[in-house]
């Protein structure tokens, strides 16, 4: 995504534009994909960039909660930077830490349960873990 795409994108999501978080944004939008921060980390650093990790971390929470990017929890210790924020569902290999989209029309659920009293539904999304298999 083009710096001046970018721009627009933090306008519209009321993100105030810094350049750390430009550069963080080149990175992860620059395509379709699955980063972690430490991933982001990496490759900030081998572009030269003295970005600290707690601006990489409080960056990426601001980006996941203005939707300009999905946050995916793997497990306790994992969490993912979704470029793509349409509805769509994930497998995730718990042996290589890739994450790989399933479309939405793939996955389809006879019924949901109920509610709880006083919420309403925001999303539905499904995280299917696979690993190699074992013999």
């Amino acid at each position: 995504m083009a710096r001046s795409d970018i721009l627009v994108q933090f306008d519209i999501h009321g993100i105030l534009p810094t350049p750390q978080r430009l550069k963080i944004a080149e990175i992860l939008l620059a395509k379709p994909q699955h980063l972690s921060a430490e991933q982001i980390i990496e490759q900030l650093r081998q572009t030269g960039s003295t970005v600290s990790k707690a601006t990489v971390y409080n960056t990426l929470n601001l980006f996941g909660e203005r939707g300009l990017v999905k946050e995916l929890c793997v497990d306790p210790e994992r969490r993912y930077y979704d470029s793509s924020t349409q509805t769509h569902h994930h497998f995730y290999n718990v042996d290589t830490g890739e994450l790989t989209d399933i479309d939405e029309h793939q996955v389809s659920f006879s019924e949901l349960p109920r509610l709880p009293e006083g919420t309403e539904s925001q999303s539905v999304e499904v995280l299917i873990k696979v690993r190699g298999q074992r013999d």
